[in-house]
């Protein structure tokens, strides 16, 4: 199988899977340049309300194709990043669903995912102190706004492996789940996201990722949509909520 990205969308939810299982699912440069016009075909389609991001098979992402890193060590690097950003900016809720490896560049786009949820057994690791690579600014920042400062440079410092224990106690992770439990806790709890106001889920986003200038935005948005009243109405009549704001398509 050539490596490549796939998708399927099912129950407003679509599931992206990295698939490059000769390498543990490291990521081609091939592989990076196609996953932001993928995120930019998924947020246009008014039926996908949330995303999932898991890699084929028993682990979900070994980091990036070591053998693109001796062609342009700072071109793959701009290439991973330019996913990155593209996975963070994505305009609805998006969860990594974590199994097996998780490291370098795959630790970089399950950090860009709003939540992370992890089997048990996972190992978590952001290595470029073991290639000699400079970790881009933003997504050293984003690793910090995780787990804080001083964990951030130990897996940077140092390059070492952690496990699900210490990933969900810094905070890496959000949920961690026995074996076997992991696509049927992703399918209720992205059951859940989908079946929430999207209004209110694209305004936290921006808020929680530092787009405090946006609150006239918002309310505006607020004031025009029927999600307010729908939700209230709902909450008096003891019936779930029939919400219909939708996420703009991308400009």
């Amino acid at each position: 199988m050539e490596p490549q990205l796939s998708y399927r969308v099912a129950g407003h939810v679509a599931t992206v899977v990295i698939r490059n299982p000769a390498k543990r699912n490291a990521m081609t440069a091939a592989m990076w340049r196609s996953l932001p016009p993928l995120l930019d075909r998924l947020a246009a389609d008014a039926d996908v309300r949330a995303l999932v991001l898991t890699g084929e098979g028993t682990t979900f992402c070994a980091g990036a194709d070591i053998s693109s890193l001796r062609e342009g060590p700072q071109e793959a690097q701009g290439l991973a990043v330019a996913a990155e950003e593209a996975l963070a900016a994505f305009p609805k809720p998006t969860l990594a669903a974590v199994r097996g490896h998780c490291v370098g560049g795959g630790a970089q786009l399950a950090a860009a995912c709003d939540l992370r949820l992890a089997e048990e057994g996972t190992l978590f690791g952001v290595t470029p102190a073991k290639l000699g690579i400079v970790y881009p600014a933003s997504s050293t920042r984003r690793l910090v706004s995780l787990v804080g400062p001083a964990t951030a440079k130990y897996l940077l410092f140092s390059g070492e492996l952690i496990d699900t224990e210490r990933a969900l106690r810094t905070g890496l992770v959000d949920e961690v789940l026995p074996a076997g439990d992991l696509d049927k806790r992703v399918d209720a709890l992205t059951g859940v996201l989908v079946s929430r106001s999207r209004l209110t889920q694209a305004a936290a986003k921006e808020f929680a990722d530092g787009r405090t200038d946006r609150d006239a935005h918002w309310a505006e948005r607020a004031s025009a949509a029927s999600d307010t009243a729908e939700g209230v109405t709902a909450f008096l009549e003891r019936r779930a909520p029939r919400f219909t704001w939708s996420v703009p398509a991308p400009e």
